[in-house]
């Protein structure tokens, strides 16, 4: 468990550096030039990443809760929602990502709470919420930075940017659901 918190811990710290430590941010980029930081930056999230996923796999199952049954299939629909405002995040603006601002910060949050239903071990608890934390202050600041000037949203493009967001997200769902799950993580969503 101690890995698992570690790792929150890390991802936290490496993710949040522009929402609670600017100046830093701003002192390494100085130091080292915008391509040497986001380096250092993109090393020290893929090292935080791995010690929270190193640390969840190998966390002790202690069960706090049991979900009631369905939740997995909840878990499953939200997921399509979630994956579809993924998808249109990195596309040019159709009406989901004007109407939701912030599509891939979205996802993250239903992902999050998604999971939180569907899981009831303590690692999963501690690293959804935590992630459902991250997402939701990262809205908070990527609002205030808007309002700030500091961050522009997207303007509308096309509604054809919507469909291929839908059947993106879909595609994705899909693969995740029926075979990367299970690769990775070791559970069939649908079979549960």
């Amino acid at each position: 468990m101690t890995l698992l918190i570690l790792g929150i811990i890390l991802f936290l710290a490496t993710h949040l550096i522009r929402v609670v430590a600017p100046g830093f941010r701003l002192s390494m980029i100085d130091r080292f030039g915008e391509t040497g930081w986001r380096v250092i930056n993109s090393v020290m999230s893929l090292v935080s990443l791995v010690v929270l996923i190193w640390g969840y796999a190998t966390a002790p199952v202690i069960n706090v809760w049991f979900p009631p049954m369905g939740m997995n299939h909840l878990t499953t629909t939200l997921m399509l929602f979630a994956m579809i405002c993924l998808v249109a995040g990195f596309l040019p603006a159709g009406h989901i990502a004007t109407k939701t601002k912030h599509p891939i910060v979205l996802s993250i949050k239903i992902w999050a709470a998604a999971h939180l239903l569907a899981n009831g071990d303590l690692a999963s608890i501690l690293m959804f919420v935590a992630l459902l934390a991250w997402g939701v202050v990262l809205r908070i600041s990527y609002k205030r930075r808007v309002r700030a000037g500091e961050l522009v949203l997207k303007p509308f493009v096309s509604a054809r940017f919507d469909a291929i967001a839908v059947v993106g997200g879909i595609v994705a769902w899909a693969v995740i659901t029926m075979w990367l799950h299970k690769l990775l993580i070791g559970v069939a969503p649908l079979t549960m």
